[in-house]
Order: structure tokens, then sequence, then C-alpha cells
């Protein structure tokens, strides 16, 4: 096996922390290995300088896999809590204090403005319509599906909160499935 295919290789059992410590001594022991992961790595992406060669070679495999990037995007939710006025029925909505009001609890209607939850980062814009509702232990979850570009969503139902979701929309919604 050449020295690129071994590059290519590690990188590909590469896939968490302890499999990066093991390879890594592989790594340590053979110069024209770490050569090979040097190119192998900027051919997929990854800004690898020159001096990247004496870098540990635990450092050398985690940055040429060529993932960085992909790692640094949020996944997890921001928790926004504020009050909004509803662009569906115009209602005024106040913010629920322990959890994030993220639809009218009047007509149930949500903004498609998130990618992530919270992150306002979603450049649609549109009326998210509830089109259904899952139960899940005591938890309800209301389906929307986006009135401009029919991406699909799902909030939690609120039925604590003041005021609290209109619970015949939402009954309403579980049986129309």
């Amino acid at each position: 096996m050449t020295p690129a295919q071994r590059a290519t290789a590690l990188l590909g059992q590469a896939t968490s922390r302890g499999a990066i410590k093991r390879l890594a001594k592989e790594v340590e022991a053979d110069p024209v290995l770490r050569t090979a992961l040097l190119v192998e790595g900027r051919r997929r992406g990854a800004e690898l300088p020159d001096e990247a060669l004496n870098w540990p070679a635990k450092r050398l495999l985690r940055l040429a896999r060529g993932k960085e990037a992909e790692s640094r995007v949020r996944m997890n939710p921001i928790r926004r809590d504020e009050g909004f006025q509803c662009q569906h029925c115009g209602a005024d909505v106040q913010a629920h204090g322990r959890t994030a009001r993220d639809h009218c609890p009047y007509c149930l209607r949500s903004l498609h403005v998130d990618v992530v939850p919270g992150d306002r980062s979603a450049n649609c814009g549109g009326i998210l319509d509830p089109v259904g509702a899952d139960t899940r232990g005591s938890e309800i979850s209301i389906r929307y599906i986006c009135r401009t570009c029919g991406a699909a969503r799902r909030n939690r139902a609120i039925p604590d909160g003041d005021p609290p979701d209109d619970w015949n929309a939402v009954i309403r919604l579980t049986v129309v499935q």
C-alpha cells in the first residue's frame, strides 16, 4: 500500500477521539506517512500549513480529516423566550417564562425563522401552519408545514402557559393525522 493510500485509509478510520489517539502512534513513527496525511488533508479542504508536519500526530490527524468547519456548525438549541405578535391572527403573545414560546397559543401558527431552534438564521420567514400532532408520553408535539418553502418542523405544545395553547385545536390536530 502506498503512503497516500495508507493516509486515506487512516483518515477513514479516524472517526472518534479514541481512534485518533490509537492511529496517532502509527503516524508518529512514520515521517513519510505524515507528509501523505498533510497532502491528503489539503486535498480534502483542510487548511494545513507546512509546519503541520511538526504538529503532534493527533492534531494532524484530526485536522487532516477536513471536517473542522462542519464540526463548528451549531446543532444545539438556543433558549429564546420572547413575546411576539402573531403574523396570522394578530394576537399579542407574551413570553412563556419557563420554556421558549415559539407559536401562537390561539391559532397555533408559528414562523419559519430558525434552522436550529432559537438561532433566527432561517431566511424564509414564512408562516408555519399546524398540520398534525403527535403524542409521546404526556407530551404533545405539533407538526408544521411552512406555507412559503414547504419545510416541515415540530414544536412542543404548551399546556401550562399563560395563556395555555388552545387544547381544542391541539386535540383536533391529533385526530386529523
